[in-house]
């Protein structure tokens, strides 16, 4: 008897999800990730998407791609540590730190090793990390690595923050990790408290600014850009897979910090580097943020045109003020439907359920993008109420939108 495979056999939720016909993940794209896509060769809207900048296919991006593909080649065939450390890796990190005000930075293969490497280095058993309770999964997975304690507050709640902070040693480290914009809800972080209360308490602060960049702060420079406190948090995280439009993830902070990261984060000294045209383009995306600040512009115009054509129809939008809209369902097999439904209609959007969320907070994650036009967003918001109603999703009242 093969008592693993057959303990893992156990597992057939997602089997059941297909035999009904409305399974939601791996959908093949056969195009490029734009505004619209072909899937099954149809043109479907993409409103799932976390190219928020829409730079996926900018032709800058591209040609910088290309051109440290012909200088480079394909890939480095090593760690950052040992062979894989090209000029085009030192560049990018020097100008990311420059992007959002540190001293230096470093850069991991992707967004989640980033988190990993940096939270389960730099603290020792004597020190803690604190946690939002609805922090990302890799900022959950680097504390779980690390050796400090792992402690948490309820989500943005000061006052739940205080609390923790009292409980820990006064001697000790204790570093505060939060999403900068939550990646789900749409949210954002209370910094300028939380700023407050890592002073009355001698406490670091890092912030995951995944979804922040190239959406919140002066010329998208994140969140802590945003409240004006970018000299009062500690670490900064960010990935290339969003705005940025490639692959890879970086921490920004003083010397020390990245100097020690470079010598002891795990998930940078035995990983891949990135590959050059990924630090190609993401230099190149540097540039253009920079040079095309209309973007973000336009990426919050149309954020706000979605919020009031979603209000107008009553779908429950929850606490959102970014580009990242949750449509509450509340209901996880109805979600699944709901997605299905969409997708049949041209609209492609993100399943979120249990266990990512409570299922009684499961939701559609409709994401906008800078390159969206307002005929693209009416047709989805009509979709979304024409099914919705359908399927009997959640409405606010009017005097509730």
């Amino acid at each position: 008897m093969n008592l693993l495979r057959n303990q893992l056999a156990k597992y057939t939720r997602p089997a059941e999800v297909k035999a009904a016909g409305v399974y939601p993940y791996f959908r093949e794209i056969s195009s490029d990730q734009d505004t619209v896509v072909k899937m099954n060769g149809k043109d479907v809207l993409m409103f799932g998407s976390n190219s928020y900048l829409g730079l996926t296919n900018h032709p800058k991006l591209k040609e910088a791609s290309k051109a440290a593909i012909d200088k480079y080649g394909l890939g480095c065939a090593g760690s950052r540590f040992l062979n894989g450390s090209l000029d085009i890796h030192t560049e990018l990190e020097a100008k990311l730190a420059k992007f959002v005000g540190k001293e230096e930075a470093i850069v991991f293969s992707s967004g989640y090793k980033a988190n990993l490497g940096a939270i389960s280095s730099i603290l020792t058993r004597h020190d803690y990390v604190i946690l939002d309770d609805l922090n990302h999964a890799c900022i959950i997975d680097g504390a779980r690595l690390s050796f400090g304690r792992t402690m948490k507050y309820r989500h943005k709640d000061m006052a739940s923050l205080e609390k923790v902070l009292q409980r820990c040693n006064e001697d000790r480290v204790k570093l505060i990790v939060t999403d900068g914009v939550f990646s789900m809800e749409g949210d954002i972080a209370k910094l300028p408290e939380m700023v407050a209360l890592a002073k009355k308490y001698n406490a670091n602060i890092m912030v995951d600014d995944a979804h922040s960049l190239g959406v919140l702060g002066k010329g998208g420079r994140g969140t802590a850009s945003h409240f004006g406190v970018t000299d009062n948090v500690d670490i900064i995280m960010g990935t290339f897979s969003k705005s940025l439009a490639s692959i890879g993830g970086f921490i920004a902070a003083d010397k020390d910090t990245i100097n020690f990261m470079k010598h002891t984060a795990r998930s940078f000294i035995f990983s891949a580097s990135i590959a050059p045209a990924n630090a190609a383009s993401v230099i190149a995306a540097l540039d253009v943020i920079e040079e095309e600040p209309e973007r973000i512009d336009m990426l919050w115009d149309n954020t706000r045109y979605a919020m009031e054509a979603l209000g107008n129809v009553g779908l429950e939008t929850g606490p959102t003020e970014t580009p990242i809209i949750p449509i509450y369902v509340r209901d996880d097999n109805k979600t699944f439907v709901l997605t299905k439904m969409l997708q049949d209609a041209g609209v492609f959007v993100n399943p979120v359920i249990s266990p990512a969320v409570a299922s009684h907070d499961s939701l559609i994650r409709f994401s906008l993008m800078a390159t969206h036009t307002k005929e693209q967003i009416d047709y989805a918001v009509e979709k979304l109420d024409e099914v919705g109603k359908k399927l009997n999703i959640p409405r606010v009242v009017a005097s509730e939108v």
